[in-house]
This record gives C-alpha cells, structure tokens and sequence, in this order.
C-alpha cells in the first residue's frame, strides 16, 4: 500500500473546505436558521437586535462586490482562512514540547 504524505492530505482537505466555502455555500438554504425560525414562529423576531459586530465587513456573508455569488463565495473563502489561521496559532501555543525543550527553557530561566 502506498502511503500518502500527511501535506498531500492537509492540502486535500483546505482545497476541499476552500471549494465548499466559496462556490457550494451559495447554494446553502436561504431559510433562517433554527433559532430565527422559533422567534418568527413565536412572534418575537421583531424584538431582536443588531449585534454589536452587524455592520462589520463580511456580515451577512456580504463581502461589499456588486455579485452576490461573488459575495458570499468571497466571505466563505476569508472564514475559512480565519478559523484555520486561528486553529494553527492555538496549535503551536499549546502543543505538546518536548523534554529538551523544557529543559533548556526551565536552565534559561533559572540562570537569569
């Protein structure tokens, strides 16, 4: 059996999500979501407010182009690159270090 590199893979997978982002998520449902459809069933939507982030520039999934597709394939695609930015800066705060590591660090700090 032929092994695959673990890159190859990473890449598959952000290719994938990148696609599904930009192109498939304009052919996602345009109902509200669960909790907007209870308060429009339950007669309370008109109470809700805007959030404090409302008017930020890809709310809505509107990216500000004059196409909608464009719009919303463009706010999918910068999602999709924020919570991977976020996932891999949270990945190297916390990953495990090794030993060596540890050990050089904690002789550093002691000889300051």
């Amino acid at each position: 059996m032929r092994q695959v590199s673990t890159r190859l893979v990473a890449g598959g997978i952000l290719l994938v999500a990148l696609l599904l982002a930009g192109v498939v998520s304009f052919y996602a449902s345009s109902s509200p979501d669960g909790l907007e459809s209870v308060a429009d069933e339950k007669g309370f939507i008109d109470t809700a407010g805007d959030h404090a982030t409302g008017d930020g520039p890809l709310a809505d999934y509107d990216a500000g182009l004059d196409s909608d597709r464009a719009s919303v394939g463009v706010a999918g695609v910068v999602g999709v690159l924020v919570v991977l930015g976020l996932g891999t800066g949270l990945t190297y705060v916390v990953r495990r270090r090794t030993p060596e590591t540890q050990v050089e660090r904690d002789s550093v700090s002691t000889s300051a």
